[in-house]
């Protein structure tokens, strides 16, 4: 493919997208700031539809974010002397820098950083379909709703006089039809589900800060 296509398409998607993808730019931390280079590299995903990326980088901002809630969670999230960050992070970062993601999901919950609305989506939801889907290359997780069978016409361009044969295909075990339904899905939800982590961030960030104070006080 020529340079002169890929700068073509690139400018018709940052003219078509940008405006979007904004707030992500301009959000300010307060807690995790090592977020704001995978937020910058998933809102290029975004206005340039990738949605595979998108979904596969949320994945990994998701994981992280709730590790760190849980290790922000057992330090606090005030400054800490540099000397001292060997102590202080060597513990929690034992305890929780492992974790797979449904026990993650249950602590943060555990622990007040997620409701019971968040928790469940993520545990439903996003561990089975995003995660499992996309991360962990599971297709069946993605197209298990669809049916069991589809029908598909053979026929040829060259014997049109030839009546079509119908086919009874399975979407969900076939690799070629199992890659259509996966590129709908993406497109259809990787801009919801990373603007759903893209705020959970901000929430947890606004919990951390009310702990903080329970802390101190």
């Amino acid at each position: 493919m020529e340079k002169a296509i890929f700068e073509k398409s690139f400018l018709e998607h940052l003219n078509k997208n940008f405006d979007h993808c904004l707030k992500y730019f301009a959000f300010e931390y307060q807690v995790f700031h090592e977020f704001r280079p995978v937020v910058y590299q998933i809102s290029k995903c975004l206005i340039l539809e990738l949605d595979y990326a998108v979904i596969t980088l949320t994945n990994h901002l998701l994981e992280r974010l709730l590790k760190l809630a849980l290790i922000s969670k057992a330090v606090g999230i005030k400054p800490i002397p540099k000397e001292n960050w060997n102590t202080v992070f060597s513990g929690p970062q034992i305890q929780y820098g492992s974790l797979n993601l449904g026990n993650s999901i249950e602590l943060c919950k555990k622990e007040n950083l997620i409701d019971a609305t968040e928790k469940d989506f993520l545990f439903e939801i996003v561990r089975e379909l995003m995660r499992n889907g996309f991360s962990h290359a599971d297709p069946g997780k993605v197209l298990s709703s669809l049916p069991d069978e589809i029908s598909m016409f053979e026929g040829s361009f060259s014997e049109l006089s030839t009546p079509l044969k119908e086919i009874k295909l399975n979407p969900k075990i076939i690799p070629p039809l199992q890659w259509i339904g996966m590129e709908q899905f993406a497109k259809a939800n990787a801009s919801s589900y990373f603007d759903f982590v893209f705020k959970l961030i901000e929430k947890i960030e606004k919990r951390l800060a009310e702990m903080e104070k329970l802390r101190t006080t």
